[in-house]
């Protein structure tokens, strides 16, 4: 069985082919070049930039695969959650392949993909706990069989990922934040002292004090006249944030007595994240699986993992299907 997937929630055209498990292509077209210019994506330009470039992103995934559009058995999108204009641009290059070949459409969430798109490492076992770290999102999702996601922690305001790129816009860092954070807290030390964000719920997140009091203390040391130590600053926050993660994770797997932990989304890259949940469970009887750095962004070969699934238990759908922004993981089945 072939799946083509095509994935457009934010700022990277992706398309993969995927046949009865085997990756046969995964082509990527990143924006951020273009976004950096207003350090940040702009959703209106995200999905002009989808439409122009998806036609070749199709043409590049076909012909990497050895794969034509004939012979493809269902195509799959990414319907949310996302930028709802640039979701727009892959379901309907997916409706309209889907209707011009006759062949089912198959809408996948975003987050569950991400999860999924650890299968590329290595087996899923249940009840497993993944961390789910992205720009947009921060959750803890239980699954306790194939197919089941129960949220059982989340954040009350920015997610972890937003407030790695608001923080290194304070510092007057580039864009995306995350990357140059995790450089420069290789070089610091953790010589600021930063609050601990207190959030409700037992695994709750809760990243908008923490990101305020960056904020508070650059402007303050500024009025003084002093100089930031901005290798030093980023370590601090960088401890402070993904400990917030960590002590949740650790608490969470004891308390569900899960068999594994996997990471998912973007910030699942940050090394030090991956050093502390490696270090952290190297004596617990769980297995830690953390995907590799060229499936933690936001691409299609995950969307095609999921979709194989989803079209084994028969999760398809018809063409008046809408994208969903805020559709979330314990509802993936309702469209």
């Amino acid at each position: 069985m072939i799946i083509l997937a095509i994935e457009s929630s934010c700022d990277e055209t992706s398309i993969a082919i995927i046949e009865d498990g085997k990756l046969l292509s995964n082509v990527v077209s990143s924006q951020i070049k273009t976004h950096q210019l207003f350090g940040g994506v702009m959703p209106e330009v995200a999905s002009r930039l989808h439409a122009e470039n998806v036609l070749f992103v199709l043409d590049e995934a076909l012909r990497k695969a050895n794969v034509t559009l004939e012979q493809v058995d269902a195509y799959a999108f990414t319907r949310g959650p996302g930028l709802v204009g640039a979701l727009h641009i892959g379901m309907q290059v997916a409706k309209t392949l889907a209707m011009l070949f006759n062949k089912p459409l198959i809408p996948v969430h975003h987050l569950a993909a991400h999860i999924y798109a650890n299968e590329f490492v290595g087996e899923l076992k249940f009840p497993l706990l993944s961390v789910v770290v992205s720009g947009g999102n921060t959750e803890l999702v239980l699954m306790e069989k194939p197919l089941d996601f129960k949220i059982i922690g989340e954040t009350s305001d920015d997610a972890v990922g937003e407030c790695f790129d608001k923080v290194a816009r304070t510092l007057g860092l580039p864009y995306p934040g995350g990357v140059i954070i995790d450089k420069l807290a290789k070089e610091g030390k953790d010589t600021y002292h930063l609050p601990f964000p207190h959030a409700d719920g037992e695994f709750n997140f809760s990243y908008s004090g923490l990101k305020t009091a960056i904020i508070n203390l650059v402007h303050n040391e500024k009025q003084k006249g002093n100089e930031i130590r901005t290798a030093d600053l980023c370590r601090s926050f960088e401890n402070v944030a993904i400990k917030m993660i960590v002590d949740r994770t650790i608490r969470a797997s004891e308390k569900y007595a899960v068999k594994q932990i996997v990471l998912a989304g973007g910030v699942s890259a940050n090394s030090y994240l991956r050093e502390e949940i490696l270090r952290l469970f190297k004596d617990r009887n769980i297995e830690i699986i953390i995907p590799p750095l060229w499936c933690t962004g936001d691409n299609a070969a995950m969307i095609a993992k999921l979709a194989e699934h989803l079209y084994k238990d028969g999760l398809t759908c018809n063409l008046l299907i809408s994208a969903d922004p805020n559709w979330q993981i314990d509802c993936f089945r309702d469209f």
